[in-house]
């Protein structure tokens, strides 16, 4: 007969919890990725919140933007999403924009015309700033509920 050779209960048991431990890093590795950093204003609010409160109004004319905040959320910045037959192009709004930020009742007026040729509509995406574990970070607003668009 033939001698059977195998693991020994020792190295099998050392095998199992060393699987064990890397498949549990894995996926806490993985369940850390899905999760973001929140970020909050106003004393704790979480930001995406905030961004319901943000109100301001637009217009376009002769190739110049106009903004007014008529809320009491500061904007900190703007995006600028440019709409042409098919596709988009979304552009930062910063040539003339407050580095403090467009405040309650503060308005933006700033040439684009440049920056939208070609495209029939401008959906503009308020960004806002907030506190986070690693310091102040920038949040742009879901374009779905507070994205203002205009026609060029």
């Amino acid at each position: 007969m033939e001698k059977k050779k195998g693991v020994s209960p020792v190295i099998a048991t050392v095998l199992l919890i060393a699987m064990v431990v890397v498949i549990a890093l894995i996926i806490f590795l993985w369940f850390r990725g899905l999760t973001k950093e929140a970020i909050t204003k106003f004393d704790g609010q979480n930001i995406e919140l905030v961004c319901m409160d943000v109100s301001f109004e637009a217009s376009y004319s002769s190739g110049v933007l106009y903004i007014a905040n008529l809320g009491n959320v500061p904007i900190f910045g703007m995006k600028m999403k440019i709409l042409s037959d098919g596709s988009y192009q979304t552009v930062d709004l910063s040539s003339g924009w407050p580095t403090s930020g467009l405040n309650q009742g503060a308005t933006y007026s700033g040439d684009v015309s440049s920056q939208v040729s070609g495209g029939s509509k401008i959906v503009l995406i308020p960004v806002l700033i907030g506190d986070s574990k690693s310091g102040q970070r920038t949040f742009m607003c879901s374009e779905k509920q507070v994205g203002y668009q205009l026609d060029i």
